[in-house]
């Protein structure tokens, strides 16, 4: 979450919300951003979408904890969204980009459902070697195993990290006035260890290469990626930087028009 916060404090900002909207948050997982965005819509409304149940009853605990009681949650998918032309004030979608199977009819569906003037803002990261919080553990389970390249017109991290990929889907959609700029990103662990057990359980290049070796490589790779994040570790933690991308689009129309915007943070 700490790693991601700047990523959604950059979408946040740059989707213009205002109280009273309704906000359509894809991909939501365990609910960021959708949930801080609730904050700052006391008398609006965020729904919040994952193809997973359980992520979104996660999220659906989270804002039982937090206080946030203007949210809501559909199981769907981003490129069949179960929602009326015109519907919402504006759409997120952090770091879902990459892994919807077509981005291009998930992308028109997003247009559909906002309203004119409303907002689409979303983020993916950039190319591996600015991100080398998930290059390091790459590099050292590709010393043991011959780690294929990703497809790039299928599911994968790094699917979108080309500039302009996103903003051209925007555009075939019908979208203007689009924008794109990259956030910095850093991600903080207690040790080298906790570092290891965060990518190797939860980054999913570095979770689909490990299933295929052995305990033993398995043990090289950590120790090489160990020994190499470590390079990171001062003041007793690591900080391993990395880089993302903000895309935000406007849909046609005169409500909140705010043409040849400059992007945040520009």
């Amino acid at each position: 979450m700490d790693q991601l916060g700047p990523v959604g404090a950059a979408i946040i900002e740059g989707l213009d919300i205002a109280d009273g909207h309704r906000h359509l948050d894809i991909a939501s997982g365990t609910g960021e951003p959708g949930l801080s965005i609730a904050k700052r819509l006391p008398t609006g409304r965020v729904v919040l979408t994952d193809l997973v149940p359980e992520m979104l009853d996660i999220a659906t605990r989270r804002a039982r904890a937090q206080g946030v009681a203007n949210i809501e949650t559909t199981v769907c998918s981003a490129d069949d969204l179960p929602f009326d032309d015109a519907t919402f004030d504006s759409v997120s979608v952090r770091f879902g980009y990459m892994f919807f199977p077509d981005v291009a009819k998930a992308t028109a569906e997003f247009a559909r459902v906002l309203k004119p003037g409303g907002r689409l803002c979303s983020s993916v990261w950039v190319k591996p070697e600015e991100n080398p919080w998930t290059a390091i553990a790459m590099r050292a389970i590709a010393a043991e195993t011959v780690v294929a390249p990703p497809d790039r017109d299928a599911p994968n991290m790094f699917r979108c990290a080309a500039p302009g990929y996103v903003s051209d889907l925007y555009e075939s959609a019908g979208l203007r006035d689009i924008a794109e700029w990259d956030v910095p990103v850093e991600l903080v662990t207690e040790s080298p260890e906790q570092y290891w057990k965060v990518i190797s359980e939860h980054v999913s290049p570095a979770v689909a290469a490990l299933r295929q070796v052995d305990e033993a490589a398995r043990e090289r790779i950590r120790a090489h990626a160990i020994a190499d994040v470590s390079a990171f570790e001062k003041n007793g933690k690591v900080r391993v930087p990395g880089m993302a991308r903000c895309i935000v689009g406007r849909k046609q129309g005169t409500r909140g028009t705010r043409p040849n915007d400059d992007p945040p943070n520009a």
